[in-house]
């Protein structure tokens, strides 16, 4: 892959994604692939003014050689360390750059039942911490081009050749494929706060789902709440966008108002395995029942998490005819799939969608009906014939999607 545009691309998640203040702490998290692009990441947060840059590294065979031979009880706990280390960084609140490369199967084969068992276990402690830094630090998800990972979206290329053509998919879904990716960005997220605003003055109630996979769906929304997309602030005013890629508008639902049945459009990677060909019917805001032609089992899982992981947590628009749907390639990993059509989220909603949040305590945006949660998962539900339909709070229908596209 040309260096050249790489360095660009990681001057856009040090500038663009973090936004990094001078001076400040920024924790890179990685997987062992690609330990080049990580050292350019790392350069450029310090030219972007980082005073601290640390990576911590995970490994997936590492991790199913854990759950193989470690006992459930071990796995669960958080030792001491842990805890502290959470305190600390609750009080110094780095900056977060997740970058994403694992293989979508890389997890296939480990014990489901106890991998959900030990991350239930071990939220309960961590939920807390994350909740008191929720909004009070930058943060972004970003992909590098994983060996597997290649293989997996390039099947029937060579390994070198298919992780080439990866970072090229990457490069060009996350609009740095060109010669300043951070002025481009600047261009999409004025264009996305634009949509975001005619939508906000629509004043919708609801939303109506319907396609022809058999997708029938209504979910409620809060008329405190807005929709949001591209770059957000954190409560400190400091500007960042927290996924490249993003084509997202999204807001956070009202939480046990959805009715109806809703259709997969592009298999899920969850904790490691693919969920394929699944649909999740929901009654009085609860999915009640989940069907799946491959892993149904994760999602009768997921959604038993804890009370708030079978409720919605988000609703997010993106035109079928978009530019990661238009490459015509499936990249298991959703950070990229979810950008290519519309999704919902099971799940933790985003108390920062509900206008002047932060005069508010948590317990009080839950009442409101952001739903709570230890989990977030998206799912994508766009297809090509897709059509939303907005209901406003006088009863007005306003045409939001027609054909899987923006109606306006």
């Amino acid at each position: 892959m040309n260096r050249t545009q790489l360095k660009r691309y990681a001057k856009l998640l040090a500038k663009t994604g973090i936004n990094v203040v001078k001076g400040q702490w920024v924790v890179v998290s990685a997987e062992l692939d690609q330990p080049e692009f990580v050292e350019m990441v790392v350069e450029e947060l310090y030219r972007a003014g980082a005073g601290k840059v640390t990576v911590e590294w995970s490994h997936q065979p590492l991790m199913k050689t854990q759950y193989k031979f470690e006992k459930e009880q071990s796995l669960s706990a958080l030792a001491k360390w842990e805890i502290e280390k959470l305190e600390y960084r609750k009080k110094e609140l780095p900056a977060m750059l997740y970058l994403e490369s694992e293989d979508p199967d890389g997890l296939a084969g480990i014990d489901q039942e106890k991998m959900t068992n030990v991350r239930s276990a071990r939220m309960k402690v961590i939920k807390p911490y994350r909740d008191a830094m929720d909004n009070r630090y930058q943060w972004c998800i970003a992909a590098v081009a994983g060996k597997k990972w290649a293989k997996k979206v390039f099947p029937h290329l060579s390994v070198n050749q298919a992780v080439e053509k990866l970072w090229d998919a990457i490069l060009a879904a996350s609009r740095a494929d060109g010669a300043d990716p951070v002025r481009e960005w600047a261009r999409h997220n004025d264009d996305i706060a634009k949509r975001c605003d005619k939508l906000n003055r629509l004043g919708l109630v609801s939303l109506e789902y319907k396609s022809s996979n058999g997708t029938d769906f209504t979910v409620g929304l809060l008329p405190e709440a807005q929709f949001m997309g591209g770059g957000e602030e954190d409560l400190s005013g400091r500007y960042f966008n927290p996924n490249i890629p993003s084509e997202e508008i999204f807001t956070s639902p009202r939480a046990g108002a959805a009715e109806g049945i809703v259709y997969s459009a592009k298999p899920l990677s969850y904790q490691g395995e693919l969920i394929e060909n699944f649909s999740i019917r929901f009654e009085n805001g609860k999915a009640v029942e989940v069907k799946a032609e491959k892993n149904a089992h994760l999602l009768e899982k997921m959604i038993s998490m804890d009370e708030g992981a079978a409720k919605l947590g988000e609703v997010a628009l993106i035109a079928y005819d978009s530019p990661i749907n238009n490459t015509g390639l499936l990249f298991y990993n959703t950070l990229f799939d979810e950008n290519a059509s519309c999704h919902l989220a099971l799940g933790m909603g985003f108390t920062n969608t509900i206008r002047g949040y932060e005069n508010y305590t948590k317990e009080e945006l839950h009442q409101m009906g952001i739903n709570d949660s230890m989990i977030h998962v998206d799912f994508m539900i766009g297809s090509k014939d897709l059509d939303i339909v907005g209901v406003t709070k006088t009863g007005e229908r306003v045409q939001i999607f027609k054909n899987g596209n923006w109606a306006f």
